[in-house]
Order: C-alpha cells, then sequence, then structure tokens
C-alpha cells in the first residue's frame, strides 16, 4: 500500500487584496453634506426599528460640514422609522430652521447646540429616551466595567447629576455639555443616554451600545452581584474598542443592512 503525497492547500489571498471598508473621504463639502444627511436617516430609522422613540422625543443631529454652526436633525412629529433624506431639516445654533418647512423641538435641540459649540471635534449628537437608558439613569450611577463591551465606556462618559424638567434653555445645555466634557457620552439623571462621535454612524453606535450595556447591568444587578473587570484590564479593553473608528466599523454592518432593505430612506 503506497502513500499519496497530499496536494498542497490554495494559495492565501494577499492581504492588500482584501477589502476592509474606512471612513470615506469627499471631495467638496456637498458630497459630504449628502453623506451626512443618508448616515442620518438611517440611524433615525434604526432608532426606531430599536424602540428608542418615545412620542415625539429624541433627536439626532449632524453638523453641516460647511456651516460649522449649522445642523441636521429629524423635524418635529415625523417618525424615526418613516425618516428620509429629504426630510431633515437644518437648523441654526440659535434653533432657527434655515433649509427644511418643518418645526424642530426647540426643548431637545437647544441641548444639542450647546454640545456641538462645545465640541467643534463633534459631528453627531444623539440622544433618545430608551428604556434601559432611562433606567439606569434614574439610579443615577454610571456605567460598571462588567462586560467587554462596557469597557468602551470605561472612564469614558460622565454623569449629569440633576433634573431640572424638560430642557428649555441654553443655560440647561451648557450645564450637560460641561458635564459630558471631552467624554464620549453621559448620563442624564432620571433623563436618558446622550452619546457624541466623529461621525454619525460613531455617534449612533455609541448610543446603541451604550443602550444595551445599561440593558446587561441592570440585569446583572437584579440577578446578584456582577463581578467588576479589573481597572488595568478594563482600560486595555477601552483602548482597544473605544474609538470612534472601532464605532463606526461596529455600525457598519448595521448600515448595509437598513441601506439595502429600505432604500426608499435615500428619497
Amino acid at each position: 500500500m503506497t502513500s499519496e503525497t497530499p496536494a498542497p492547500g490554495p494559495a492565501p489571498v494577499p492581504v492588500e487584496q482584501l477589502h476592509f471598508a474606512m471612513p470615506p473621504t469627499h471631495a467638496t463639502a456637498a458630497e459630504e453634506r449628502r453623506h451626512r444627511k443618508e448616515r442620518l436617516a438611517a440611524a433615525l430609522r434604526l432608532f426606531g426599528r430599536y424602540g428608542y422613540e418615545e412620542g415625539v422625543s429624541g433627536h439626532i443631529t449632524a453638523r453641516d460640514p460647511q456651516y460649522a454652526d449649522c445642523y441636521w436633525v429629524n423635524p418635529f412629529g415625523l417618525a424615526f422609522a418613516d425618516m428620509t433624506v429629504s426630510d431633515l431639516i437644518l437648523v441654526n445654533g440659535d434653533g432657527q430652521v434655515v433649509e427644511g418647512r418643518r418645526h424642530v423641538n426647540q426643548a431637545a435641540f437647544l441641548v444639542h447646540a450647546q454640545v456641538h459649540r462645545a465640541r467643534p471635534d463633534v459631528v453627531a449628537v444623539a440622544h433618545t429616551h430608551s428604556l434601559h437608558g432611562r433606567a439606569l439613569s434614574a439610579l443615577g450611577e454610571l456605567l460598571d466595567p462588567i462586560t467587554q463591551e462596557a469597557c468602551a465606556f470605561y472612564e469614558d462618559h460622565a454623569l449629569y447629576d440633576a433634573y431640572t424638567g424638560v430642557s428649555v434653555d441654553e443655560q440647561e445645555g451648557r450645564w450637560i455639555a460641561g458635564a459630558l466634557g471631552p467624554h464620549k457620552a453621559v448620563i442624564l439623571r432620571n433623563h436618558g443616554l446622550l452619546t457624541v462621535g466623529d461621525s454619525v454612524d460613531a455617534a449612533a453606535w455609541w448610543f446603541i451600545a451604550m443602550e444595551r450595556c445599561c440593558q446587561v447591568q441592570l440585569a446583572a444587578k437584579a440577578a446578584g452581584r456582577p463581578v467588576l473587570i479589573d481597572h488595568e484590564d478594563a482600560v486595555a479593553t477601552r483602548d482597544q474598542l473605544g474609538s470612534d473608528l472601532v464605532a463606526w466599523i461596529n455600525h457598519q454592518p448595521l448600515w448595509s443592512r437598513i441601506s439595502r432593505t429600505e432604500p426608499e430612506l435615500f428619497e
């Protein structure tokens, strides 16, 4: 009985030939504006799918690439799940609509505008009254480092430890922006979550991830006493997973899915 020499395996594809999506660059402000508006409409639809809507509450804003103190935002009273690019309105930092024919939710927008003004590095801000975010905010707690995903927020989110009713003035917005500081997120006590990012995709992903982390923390504490990840490991994990680039990458499967299944968002 003779042994046969096994056939050689297929040659590996050169790494440089493998596709890996990275955030796009744009030749003009008009191209970048269209890109941000498409991602904004898609993110709002995703938030609608996930049940983050609570009546007319909730916004995602995206800074215009040409006019630094103007922001694209969902109009007042239109369902997240129905959002299209053409529905979005452009609002200046004083809350005045400069493009579009719908109203803006003044109370919520004033908070976003102050965050944008305090953080010129931020392209997008997301805030809704999501279920688990509100539940954790009612405890006045930060996220604990109890999972890999929660470590992305370790020492990179804050608590706004006050509640003064519906935000209706710029001062409240400045206080919230001050509490946020240089971080990616802030828990608004008795109110909910607010996240930021250097792209719409990053801000949206941080909100989705943070909402899930709130859910995990509430469930774990209801079941027993969670074991915390130690400081050094939590910091190392944050350094690996906590950048806006990683958030953008994590968001791409969600973008790919909704842009394919709901092409009407581009209208």
